[in-house]
């Protein structure tokens, strides 16, 4: 017999599938039942952060929400229009919405400290910006950790000419992971052992079939390397499936959340990751995905199976399903765990959810290690004892081409450099080396409109990512964002070149507020452009960033406890007359002023109505 429980659940997301894609739906755009009982639309919104109890995959959590849904409601603008976002304040703590990757208003961004002071409990902000742009975004709390717990939601902006993707119905994907456990208990679990969630570890069984495969001698020598970096190849991530639940529009996969459409539609899935912690591995067994859209905006279409999607990152993907049900399958990294969904082109439909793939293992290249002429790795652990990287003497370094060769940071820190990163853009993500299908690598991606801003670079920046693992630290050039001193300095109107080295074994999508990366894929005028990307293990790649945006912005690893433990930055665009001249100083790109002229992150006031 079926349990009340399994009842009501299978029931709820019965009903949700039915209201989320009528049949009767007007066209693609006009769905009235999109996302989560209908979109919100208009000029003006109003949005309640409050806690409330919420059911997620069966059991019942508290949570931080927008309106009392889980996730909050979806958010339809127009290219064009002015919008008004009035955020009231129901919890007993400071809150905050930030739009990502959002063209607004430095003061209109919602990080609190940087842009904004914040939302204070029984207080209503303002939010009005025009809007830009037009895609597939969406919008979380930049407080504390409540993004972990409900806070956040999807956006769409129609854009105010013709969409040049063609399409019938469309369906918002939101793959999050939610955990029953408070957030704060779960960092400060991670503080104490960085490896706290991670049961995935190799055994003595993997021992001798490694040995099997390559040699006894081969496989004991890698063992010893591993065991001299005191480092797991296993260690994917951070959070498992231990103590994650894995969803789709707040529906795990027993609830499985269903999408519906009709036989030879071109349905479009707006893919977006609003996890706290999970880099996903998202396919559709049997159905190809045409990549029309990477972050908001359109690329050349190109077909591939599956996409390795950061935290952060938005895909929209167009698919032609025919009259059967299909499993939407977002494996996590670690392989730990998944989220599931079903399109189908009736009710009560469900299609086959694939096993759980074999778990990565991390190797030397990941590790950017050199090799020397036996063949045996290298690697240099960051001095202990010599301090952070000196900004103040960037300069110094040896200058090719305008760029700056930065030293290796090294502190406390830092538990490890990479010694040959190279650049993966053309690798489809760790774990997905060696699948049989095709699998979407960053290189793949063109814009499908020129690059707004064609001009060289005028100098380049290189930032390392950098950690302890023993000590869960996370940071920008070995200095957590609470010891940075000075943020990182951008001239209004100039073109600059950053250069990301990823000195950890883990991938970070690194995002940067107010403006868009362009991706150095090629030497053309189409180069992707993003506001979050994957920086991988041993990576290294440049992105070129057009400074067109005046005022402070956050710049941090969209991991969110990675966050929290230090990887964050700022970038302060510095407002240009025609009679300014930057200093030799500024050139090296960072804020010049002594520390205590910033007195620390104050929040600056932006231009919205507290209430």
């Amino acid at each position: 017999m079926i349990s009340r429980r399994r009842f009501l659940s299978q029931s709820a997301a019965l009903g949700a599938g039915l209201a989320l894609s009528p049949f009767g739906a007007r066209s693609a755009r006009a769905s009235e039942g999109l996302f989560g009982g209908g979109a919100l639309q208009g000029s003006t919104f109003d949005l309640a952060v409050a806690r409330a109890r919420v059911l997620v995959d069966g059991r019942k959590s508290g949570g931080v929400l927008l309106n009392g849904r889980f996730p909050g409601p979806l958010l339809r603008w127009r290219e064009g229009d002015e919008v008004t976002i009035n955020v009231a304040n129901h919890l007993d703590e400071d809150t905050s919405v930030h739009w990502h990757g959002i063209l607004l208003p430095a003061g209109m961004d919602g990080v609190p400290g940087v842009s904004f002071p914040g939302i204070r409990p029984r207080e209503t902000f303002a939010y009005r910006f025009r809007v830009k742009q037009s895609g597939t975004y969406w919008y979380h709390s930049h407080s504390g950790l409540q993004e972990q717990v409900g806070h956040y939601g999807p956006i769409i902006i129609d854009p105010k000419g013709a969409d040049p993707v063609r399409y019938d119905r469309e369906h918002v994907i939101m793959l999050g992971d939610w955990t029953y456990e408070d957030p704060k208990r779960l960092f400060r679990k991670l503080k104490k052992s960085s490896e706290a969630f991670n049961f995935q570890k190799r055994t003595l069984g993997d021992f001798i079939a490694d040995a099997g495969d390559e040699g006894f001698g081969a496989a004991l020598s890698e063992r010893e390397m591993w065991g001299a970096m005191r480092m797991a190849p296993t260690d994917i991530a951070d959070l498992s499936g231990a103590v994650y639940a894995y969803l789709v529009n707040g529906c795990g996969p027993g609830d499985n959340w269903t999408g519906l459409f009709r036989a030879g539609e071109r349905v479009r899935l707006r893919i977006i990751n609003a996890s706290a912690m999970t880099i996903f591995n998202l396919r559709i067994p049997g159905l190809a995905m045409t990549v029309v859209a990477a972050d908001g905006l359109n690329v050349e279409p190109v077909e591939t199976d599956e996409i390795q999607i950061g935290v952060a990152e938005t895909y929209d993907v167009v698919v032609a399903p025919e009259d059967r049900a299909y499993t939407l399958f977002a494996e996590t990294i670690d392989r730990s765990g998944f989220a599931r969904a079903t399109l189908s082109p009736r009710a009560g439909m469900t299609a086959e959810v694939p096993a759980l793939r074999e778990r990565p293992i991390l190797s030397m290249r990941d590790m950017a290690m050199r090799h020397d002429g036996h063949g045996a790795a290298s690697m240099n652990h960051g001095a202990m004892d010599h301090g952070a990287m000196d900004h103040a003497s960037m300069g110094e370094g040896e200058e090719a081409g305008g760029a700056i060769a930065h030293p290796h940071p090294t502190g406390v820190g830092v538990d490890m450099v990479a010694e040959a990163p190279s650049n993966r853009l053309a690798d489809p993500g760790v774990g997905l080396e060696g699948v049989d299908h095709r699998v979407l690598a960053y290189g793949d991606l063109k814009s499908l409109d020129e690059n707004p801003d064609s001009r060289a670079p005028g100098r380049e920046i290189e930032l390392h990512l950098t950690g302890n693992m023993a000590r869960y630290m996370w940071s920008f050039d070995g200095v957590k964002f609470s010891d940075v001193k000075e943020p990182i300095l951008f001239h209004e109107g100039e073109r600059v070149r950053l250069t990301f080295v990823n000195d950890t074994m883990m991938s970070h999508p690194i995002h940067l507020h107010g403006m868009f990366f362009d991706v150095v894929v090629g030497d053309h005028a189409r180069k992707p452009r993003k506001h979050t990307i994957i920086v991988k293990p041993g990576d290294k790649f440049s992105v070129d960033v057009t400074a067109d945006a005046p005022g402070e912005w956050a710049f941090h690893c969209h991991l969110l406890y990675h966050m929290a433990a230090g990887m964050m930055q700022t970038v302060m665009v510095r407002r240009m007359s025609g009679a300014d001249h930057p200093s030799a100083e500024e050139h090296e790109g960072r804020e010049p002023a002594p520390a205590e002229e910033r007195d620390g992150h104050d929040a600056h006031q932006g231009h919205g109505e507290h209430h």
